[in-house]
Formats: structure tokens, sequence, C-alpha cells
């Protein structure tokens, strides 16, 4: 699959809708002497987008290539070519780091999708929920793709008796968020309109 949320940043002079970039990661603190950074993930496909000899790239085209990765619980701590002690690697904290999209025939022959493809699809209680809910049970629905700390989390706009008020908005429809994780979220089904969660009692409203 590809990673997150897209943006129009163009880093080599071109015109932003011929290359579109998607953002893959945010740099955190350095890790050790030797010029190691942690990294917050922004993509589903870490194990590609990290492995050796990948390259990343900052919004301004600033070219960084994967040396060695590896995964330490919820982020990932990179070695980049040229970087090669701790001042080094301080130095790069806060930025952000693209790739160029893949192709829309690629996607499509892998079945694969953008976290952006999220937005609006029904949210549906997994089969053999923790809650003891019916499974397939539509519960709400996706209204954003947020940045955590560690992790994605997704914006649910839950069902429910009060859900709009009289002119037909939402401000008023209870929202609640889940990390965007496979032990809460299982199923990502965008061509079918829908994702399962499988989330704790006291994570989001209505629920428990």
């Amino acid at each position: 699959m590809s990673p997150s949320q897209s943006t129009d940043h163009s880093s080599d002079g071109k015109d932003p809708q011929q290359r579109e970039l998607l953002r893959v990661c945010r740099i955190g603190r350095a890790q050790g002497l030797k010029g190691e950074v942690n990294v917050y993930s922004y993509t589903d496909e870490p194990g590609r987008r990290f492995s050796p000899g990948a390259q990343l790239e900052t919004g301004e085209g600033q070219v960084f290539t994967v040396v060695r990765s590896r995964r330490f619980k919820q982020r990932w701590i990179l070695l980049f070519e040229g970087v090669e002690d701790r001042n080094a690697a301080e130095a790069l904290k806060g930025r952000e780091l693209y790739v160029e999209a893949d192709p829309a025939k690629d996607l499509a022959d892998e079945d694969a999708w953008y976290l952006t493809d999220l937005i609006g699809l029904e949210v549906r209680m997994a089969p053999g929920n923790t809650l003891g809910l019916p499974g397939g049970r539509k519960v709400g629905t996706i209204r954003d793709v947020l940045d955590g700390v560690a992790q994605q989390q997704l914006e649910i706009l839950m069902d429910g008796p009060e859900a709009g008020d009289a002119d037909g908005s939402d401000e008023d429809i209870p929202t609640g968020l889940i990390p965007f994780v496979e032990q809460l979220v299982p199923e990502v089904k965008p061509e079918e309109g829908y994702i399962t969660i499988d989330p704790p009692g006291d994570l989001l409203p209505g629920l428990g």
C-alpha cells in the first residue's frame, strides 16, 4: 500500500500538479551517538519506505538515502547517508520527508489506497469484537484522518439518535478518535465502503 496524505510541494521546480508528493515521516530526536534518528511514520508501508537504499526528500528537494532501519515499538529508527554523528542527527529534528506518489495504475493493480480514501467510509463493528456487539453493525462514519504522536488516528462521526440538528449540521454529533492500528482496525475495505473496528469500551462515545 501507499503512504498517507498528499501535499502539493514540488521539489524540482515542476508544476506541483505534475508531481504529487506523499508525506512519509517526521524526523524526531537523535538516537545514540552515530547519526541515527527516530522518525514518526505516516506511511502504511514502512518496511518499503524505510528499506536500505530508499530515498526520501524534503519539500524543498533535499534527498536523504536510507542506510539502515529498524523498528522499535511504535516508531522507526533510521540512519541516513552522510549523517554520521549525534550533532548532525539533531540538526534534522522536525523535518518532514516525502516520496513521489505511485502511479494510479499501480495502485489499482495492487488494490491499494491512500489514507485520504478513508474519509467518508462507514465504520462497522468487527465480527467477534471484544464489546460483544453485532459484527457488521454500523456505528459511525470516518470524518477525518489525523496525525497522532505515534500513528494516525481516525476521527469518527458517531451514529446515534442525537446525530445532527434541525438544519442538517453535524456540529452536535458526538465524535471519537481511534488509533489507526491493526489491533483496533482489523479490516479496511475502501472499495466496499467500510472499515471494521474492535475498540475497548471506553474509547468511543456510545459504545461499551
